[in-house]
């Protein structure tokens, strides 16, 4: 497993982790740091690019940018 740290909008936490989720087993999601609205996806390492890809297609919806 691989993760990595990202910032969510805070309003938008909730419907990020459900999109997430809504991809058959791609990605675990946990809140790192709810004071700076980190969260960290775990997912498999073959799963990277998929992982990239939604990172980037939500990103100006969500305020998403990779901390870690």
């Amino acid at each position: 497993m691989v993760s990595i740290l990202i910032h969510v909008a805070p309003e938008k936490i909730a419907l990020f982790k459900a999109i997430i989720e809504s991809y058959d087993n791609i990605a675990t999601m946990r809140t790192e740091n709810p004071a700076l609205n980190h969260v960290r996806l775990w997912f498999d390492p073959e799963s990277a690019g998929d992982i990239d890809r939604i990172i980037a297609a939500l990103a100006p919806e969500f305020g998403l940018h990779r901390i870690a």
